[in-house]
């Protein structure tokens, strides 16, 4: 039953691997993007905020084109859509931006049209999309997620975040794509690195499930990604060495960057002085960045409301950030 007032969703950012679980550990975040979505006689998309800038606005539409694979996979025919987006959630750094445009587009057109589909569908329609499991399983389900992909099927496990876990985001002023990222990596790695990143992954998972705090620094350091691509985000090197001594619980490369993240303790009292040191050392190697600083986000996708009671933006206007 196609639903003729629309719906909208509010989905998540996420960040990926979380150091050593290289395209199967996830993480939903508390910054956000909206999907509006409603029945049209011609297809119109409607973008607003700064991060919509190159975003195309007709039918190759990345949010069109999902969402007519729902439509097709349902067995119904809804060619033309009125579609609104918009995004706190920055392109291209590393923070799961085109996961929360996939997972988006997949759960407001099945919100859509009574949801047909289950949640598991959708997250192996996004995965296919995706290759990877991770970012769009975090951004559907919220919270922390390990998953594995078979290339027709993604098996899961969600884990609740421990209410003690905070997020501090470095966001460097350059795009960096998943693509240019993927190049410097290795085709071969040796059996010591493998072992090295299977133990350390295995021990973070246990760690964050069982809210061990004090096992987050050993177990998400990486020889898989991370070294390799330290010569694209200037004073990664230095941060992830050195970010333990100025109060992180852990840091990481956040998904294939450049965007750089530390999991902190919210009782630190050392949260300025982290702050600080990451902005400086990005600083002292001649690059601009802003710190935000996020809690993992527990909701995942979320219907919000439907497109009949006002404008798209004074919608979501009290949960847009300044």
């Amino acid at each position: 039953m196609i639903k003729p007032e629309g719906v909208y969703v509010r989905i998540p950012a996420s960040t990926a691997n979380l150091g050593p679980g290289f395209d199967t550990l996830g993480m939903a975040l508390s910054l956000y993007a909206w999907v509006g979505m409603k029945e049209a006689d011609q297809t119109e998309i409607r973008l607003y905020g700064n991060e919509m800038d190159g975003i195309p606005r007709d039918k190759t539409n990345l949010v069109y084109q999902v969402a007519q694979m729902v439509f097709r996979e349902a067995g119904v025919h809804l060619p033309e859509l009125e579609i609104s987006m918009y995004s706190d959630i920055p392109l291209t750094r590393g923070l799961g931006s085109s996961a929360s445009a996939i997972v988006g587009a997949l759960y407001a057109a099945n919100a859509l049209i009574g949801s047909p589909l289950s949640d598991a569908r959708l997250l192996d329609m996004a995965t296919a999309i995706e290759d990877h499991p991770d970012n769009v399983g975090a951004s559907l389900f919220g919270g922390l997620i390990t998953a594995i992909w078979d290339g027709e099927h993604a098996d899961y496990v969600r884990m609740e975040p421990h209410d003690d876990l905070e997020v501090l985001v470095v966001i460097p002023d350059f795009q960096l794509s998943t693509s240019e990222a993927r190049k410097v990596l290795p085709d071969n790695i040796s059996r010591k690195d493998a072992v090295y990143n299977i133990s350390r992954s295995s021990l973070l998972v246990a760690a964050l499930s069982q809210g061990r705090l004090d096992l987050i620094s050993r177990a998400m350091s990486d020889r898989l990604h991370q070294p390799y691509r330290a010569e694209l985000v200037p004073g990664m090197v230095e941060i992830l060495e050195r970010a333990a001594d100025h109060g992180a619980l852990g840091v990481a490369l956040s998904g294939a960057g450049p965007t750089l993240l530390a999991l902190v303790d919210r009782h630190s009292l050392r949260k300025k002085e982290l702050e600080s040191y990451l902005l400086n050392t990005m600083k002292a190697e001649g690059i601009s960045a802003s710190a935000r600083w996020l809690v993992p986000d527990r909701e995942g996708a979320r219907l919000i409301g439907s497109m009949s009671t006002g404008s798209f933006m004074q919608m979501i206007e009290g949960e847009v950030k300044a």
